[in-house]
C-alpha cells in the first residue's frame, strides 16, 4: 500500500484526536499526519491516497484553515487521486447542519478530478439534515465526539478497513 496522507484542521484538537486515530488504524508506518495550517498544495500531491478531516462550525462551515486551503486545493490537478474524508460535528446542538463541513469540503473538492471514496451510512446518526448527504449516504466518515463518543474507534476500525480494500 502506498503512504496515506491524513490532512486535518482543528481548531479545538478533535479534529487532531480523530486524525490521530485514523492513522493509527492504518498504522503509523503507512500513513502521515498533516496540519492543513501548516500544509501546501505541494504536500497534498506526494500522495496518491489522501484523507481529508474537519470539523462544522456554527451552521455549516468548514474548520477556518481548511476555508483557505480548500480554495487553493480547487485549482490543483488531483486526477488520479483518491480522497476519503472524515468530519467532526454534534447532532444535538447543530441536528440541521450535522457535519455540514465535511459536505462543504466535497463540494468544493468534486470538480478536483479525484476520486472519492469512504461513503458511510446514515444508520445510528440522529439528525435533521446535512449537506455531506449524498443519496441515502454520507461522502465521509462522520464522528460526533460529544453525544456518541462510545462509538468513535469502532466507526473508524470499521471505515478505516473499507478504505485500505481501495487504497492499494
Amino acid at each position: 500500500m502506498a503512504k496515506i496522507g491524513i490532512f486535518y484542521g482543528s481548531s479545538t484538537g478533535n479534529t487532531e484526536l480523530v486524525a490521530e486515530k485514523i492513522r493509527e488504524a492504518f498504522g503509523k508506518d503507512k500513513a502521515d499526519l498533516l496540519n492543513v495550517d501548516e500544509a501546501s498544495v505541494d504536500d497534498v500531491l506526494r500522495y496518491t491516497y489522501l484523507v481529508f478531516g474537519t470539523s462544522t462550525w456554527g451552521v455549516g462551515d468548514m474548520q477556518d484553515d481548511w476555508e483557505d486551503f480548500a480554495e487553493e486545493l480547487k485549482e490543483a490537478d488531483l486526477k488520479g487521486r483518491k480522497i476519503a474524508l472524515f468530519g467532526v460535528g454534534d447532532q444535538d446542538t447543530y441536528p440541521e447542519s450535522f457535519a455540514d463541513g465535511m459536505g462543504t469540503l466535497y463540494a468544493r473538492l468534486k470538480k478536483s478530478g479525484a476520486g472519492f471514496v469512504g461513503e458511510w451510512p446514515v444508520d445510528g446518526y440522529i439528525f435533521d439534515d446535512s449537506n455531506a448527504l449524498k443519496g441515502k449516504k454520507f461522502v465521509g466518515l462522520p464522528l460526533d465526539l460529544d453525544n456518541q463518543d462510545d462509538l468513535t474507534d469502532e466507526r473508524i476500525k470499521k471505515w478505516v478497513g473499507q478504505l485500505k480494500k481501495i487504497f492499494k
